[in-house]
């Protein structure tokens, strides 16, 4: 295997990981600082401040006319992760982590499908097909299972 790929399959097992505990750990913050919102502040704002670290560390600066040169949705990003993080704050104790996580799975199948089928922002077009819609359709009665 690619020393490239198998450094990409350990980190997407590593995020993984991360995207099962942010929930509760965020959940308890939330207690602490009385709003999902509040907790979605400062989970920002550690990760704001552990992003410049590793910038300052690694001597990483931003392409400003590159920036200058994107479409307005690339700008979204920020606003896609503040909603996860708030989302997963507040649903995730009211859920339970096993059919948050599936429903959050089953979430980027379906996205990841349309995206793949109509090659936005510069993927290659992978066209939807039954048996790509049968896969996702597995998950979603995995969600049901769950929730029983």
């Amino acid at each position: 295997m690619n020393p490239l790929v198998a450094i990409g399959v350990v980190l997407a097992l590593i995020s993984g990981t991360f995207v099962a505990l942010q929930p509760p750990t965020n959940a308890l913050m939330a207690r602490a600082v009385n709003s999902p919102v509040n907790a979605a502040l400062v989970s920002f704002t550690v990760g704001t401040i552990a992003l410049l670290v590793v910038a300052l560390a690694l001597g990483v600066r931003p392409n400003v006319a590159g920036v200058r040169g994107l479409p307005a949705y690339a700008w979204l990003g920020g606003l896609y992760g503040a909603f996860f993080v708030f989302a997963g704050t507040f649903a995730a104790p009211r859920l339970g982590m096993a059919l948050y996580i599936a429903l959050l799975i089953a979430g980027q199948l379906g996205m990841s499908l349309l995206l793949d089928h109509l090659g936005a922002f510069g993927l290659d077009r992978q066209p939807i097909s039954i048996t790509r819609v049968f896969g996702v359709l597995l998950i979603l009665a995995g969600v049901l299972l769950i929730r029983r």
